[in-house]
């Protein structure tokens, strides 16, 4: 095996932009990291996230296969 083909780890601090900071390990030479978004503040993380409902995309929806399922529901209840 040939000597000293893989980067060297070390101790590297994390900043996002929310403020957080956190250490780990990485081969970033620098020893620091700048991120936009990370597990405290992402809202897919937080549980913040918030359903928008645009152009009515929800009402179309349950227009379209609500109805489906309540028919199914009702065909399934008059079969018993």
């Amino acid at each position: 095996m040939k000597a000293d083909i893989h980067p060297q780890y070390v101790t590297t601090t994390v900043k996002c932009a929310c403020g957080e900071t956190f250490e780990t390990r990485s081969t970033a030479t620098s020893g620091t990291i700048s991120t936009e978004t990370c597990s405290a503040c992402h809202p897919f993380y937080t549980g913040k996230q918030r359903i928008l409902d645009t152009g009515g995309r929800v009402a179309r929806f349950q227009a379209r296969y609500g109805k489906k399922t309540a028919d199914a529901e009702k065909t399934a209840d008059a079969e018993k």
